[in-house]
């Protein structure tokens, strides 16, 4: 696979520096994901990934798919015409069991396809667009520049998923709080309120609430911890304080 970054992002106007800044994160996270996934072999593809009931090949198909639905949105974004990111769940799920079966060439070609795809619709966004409004996977209607961090938070945590190696200590630090505040908002009212004080990865430390102003426990340990945890991808092994029971990660 061959993923060639944009030379046209040298001069940014300024609506567009904070999509771009994520954008070419998106490109150096995918640069590692290509590094990891020029390592597999067929029998490595159809291995357990660190997800259950997932194999590599489900979370790399879900990767690829994933950066279509955000295509979706930033077209939407930019034609003002709807394109949902899915079409269903059902649809969704049924594409990445398929996808996962095929063989390690055209799950890469895949693979890549998408994600030179996604840039490409970063690529040709206007300035103004980014401040459409769009409705995310989860229900939520958020701002298309929020999409570009929406891509990062995928790729690094499916990196972890993959179980290759990549763990969540590998994280780009000066996106470490970006991606903690991103996984805060996934438990916002679904449950009852309490504090993370969190070790920085540059030094420092910050307190997230989380579900609300006012909370009677606090959970406390490293940004790679924590973010392990409220991913559900850990047990949350490391962290201090009585840690309460999350609902699944959206």
């Amino acid at each position: 696979m061959t993923y060639t970054p944009s030379t046209q992002h040298t001069s940014v106007p300024a609506p567009r520096r904070v999509p771009d800044r994520h954008i070419n994160a998106v490109r150096q996270a995918t640069d590692v994901l290509y590094e990891v996934v020029e390592e597999l072999d067929q029998a490595a593809v159809r291995g357990q990934s660190l997800l259950p009931g997932w194999t590599r090949g489900h979370v790399l198909t879900h990767l690829a798919r994933n950066a279509d639905a955000l295509v979706n949105l930033l077209t939407w974004a930019r034609t003002g015409v709807e394109h949902q990111a899915y079409t269903s769940r059902t649809d969704r799920d049924a594409d990445i069991e398929e996808g996962s079966r095929r063989l390690l060439q055209l799950i890469k070609a895949d693979l890549d396809s998408a994600c030179l795809r996604f840039d490409a619709a970063c690529r040709d966004m206007p300035a103004h667009a980014w401040r459409s409004e769009v409705i995310a996977p989860s229900g939520t209607t958020i701002a298309a520049s929020v999409v570009p961090l929406f891509r990062l938070r995928e790729v690094w945590i499916h990196l972890v998923d993959l179980n290759c190696g990549v763990g969540f200590d590998d994280l780009p630090a000066e996106f470490v709080a970006e991606l903690l505040d991103d996984a805060v908002k996934q438990f916002e009212g679904r449950v009852d309120p309490f504090s993370i004080e969190v070790d920085l990865p540059e030094g420092g430390q910050r307190i997230w609430t989380v579900s609300g102003p006012a909370s009677r426990s606090s959970v406390s340990g490293s940004a790679s911890a924590v973010l392990g945890w409220l991913t559900g991808r850990t047990d949350g092994t490391g962290l201090r304080g009585e840690l309460p029971e999350l609902p699944d990660w959206i």
